[in-house]
């Protein structure tokens, strides 16, 4: 997956824990949980840190454009 489509999946993924349950807190934690997961997911295919750390430079950028 090229890095502007992980920045658009995980953007997508927390819009319905914006205002989950009501309160911004909960949605806050279900997105922080979302991140750890995906950072935990791949530390599991180690590969190369540098690629992932470069990968997830380029995920930033293509968040900060959208």
């Amino acid at each position: 997956m090229v890095p502007k489509e992980k920045a658009v999946e995980l953007v997508s993924s927390f819009f319905k824990y914006v205002y989950y349950d009501g309160s911004v807190f909960k949605g806050a934690k279900q997105c922080a949980l979302i991140v750890v997961d995906e950072i935990l997911n791949e530390w599991n295919n180690e590969s190369g840190k540098t690629a992932k750390q470069k990968y997830w430079q380029e995920v930033k950028q293509e968040i900060e454009k959208l």
